[in-house]
């Protein structure tokens, strides 16, 4: 059936990753404060994309904000005081106030926070959005990688009766293309950007902070593969330092970038706040190298049958972690998560696959 797919002529507009400073809110005495220091950091964002605008033109399209860039992260917070301080409603004015900044500049603005649901009360999901020009969210991610912190996966069943699966992984189709949203470190996990693959996904966002360095990291690998395997562009927008916070300041600086469906770098940014990550996204370019018959064309050789009977086989990180026999939510403490994969590793390592 063609008719449901995108027309191979797509535009060619400018993305950019916004490679900016995170002031935390962790020493804030209370909520109210750490609403007042990320209001202005949202005020600084409106600063910033404006003038980014101004700087690229009519053809700037996309603006991708770096992970947690309202708050940065807990650090050993309890996790109902940092959903009380730190998270998002869904419905509350810090949406509506970065929706008024991507329709004030008539551009999709993508970016990472941590945010609450009614459904979940006391809990936070970290959380990736794209916001459209009419200033509407038009894709909410819900991180399902955490070290410590709940995720869908840890409230599966419930999460899924909610939400449905398409739910747990969205791809929005827009006039800039088939868009999904990789949080961070869970650039490190393939099956994340292949699930969004799956589902017609030509552009990642991939809001993070992490080291910048010379060196080769994981996560730089892991950029250039998910670009490759999914014949996907990657942009990467990383912090510019993190601020009061017991860590270096630039323990999270530099490198944004963004990736092309054949694995290059087209941007690269050095460290400190800047838009030098910013580049022309061709879709055109790459929906012709994704209906062209070759080896290089990895998606349409994928053999999902032979693979699928081991995933449902081998249970790693078990689900629903956090609901009780009755589906009863679970108050989730920090020590919690540890104690999860400690119990995995046991478990592996008795069956002999560790």
């Amino acid at each position: 059936m063609t008719e449901n797919l995108p027309p191979l002529l797509g535009p060619t507009y400018g993305a950019a990753a916004l490679q900016m400073t995170v002031h935390a809110v962790n020493r804030c005495p209370d909520r109210e404060s750490a609403r007042v220091r990320m209001n202005a950091t949202i005020a600084f964002v409106a600063e910033k994309v404006r003038g980014t605008k101004h700087w690229m033109g009519p053809s700037l399209k996309l603006v991708v904000l770096p992970e947690y860039f309202l708050t940065c992260y807990p650090q050993g917070e309890p996790v109902a005081a940092w959903a009380d301080k730190a998270a998002l409603d869904v419905d509350g004015p810090e949406y509506d106030a970065l929706g008024k900044i991507a329709q004030d500049n008539q551009l999709f603005l993508a970016g990472n926070a941590y945010e609450t649901d009614k459904h979940f009360p006391g809990y936070y999901f970290q959380t990736c959005f794209i916001i459209d020009p009419s200033g509407k969210v038009v894709l909410r991610y819900r991180r399902l990688n955490s070290m410590y912190a709940p995720t869908p996966h840890d409230v599966w069943d419930k999460y899924l009766d909610i939400y449905g699966l398409e739910g747990v992984f969205p791809v929005a189709r827009t006039e800039i293309g088939n868009l999904g949203a990789i949080a961070s470190e869970e650039i490190l996990y393939p099956e994340i950007a292949r699930c969004f693959a799956m589902r017609g996904a030509e552009v990642f966002v991939h809001p993070t902070s992490e080291s910048g360095t010379p060196q080769q990291t994981f996560k730089d690998i892991a950029k250039l593969a998910r670009a490759i395997e999914n014949m996907a562009y990657v942009i990467s927008a990383n912090t510019a330092g993190l601020h009061d916070i017991d860590l270096p300041q630039d323990v999270g600086n530099g490198g944004s970038r963004i990736i092309d469906y054949r694995g290059q770098v087209l941007k690269m940014a050095g460290s400190g706040e800047t838009i030098y990550a910013a580049d022309q996204i061709d879709l055109n370019a790459l929906r012709r190298a994704r209906r062209m018959p070759g080896m290089n064309n990895f998606i349409t050789r994928q053999r999902f049958e032979a693979f699928a009977s081991s995933y449902a086989k081998h249970n790693i990180q078990a689900a629903n972690s956090l609901l009780n026999a009755d589906g009863s939510l679970k108050t989730p403490e920090r020590a919690h998560f540890a104690a999860a994969q400690a119990q995995t590793i046991a478990r592996l390592t008795t069956l002999g696959l560790i």
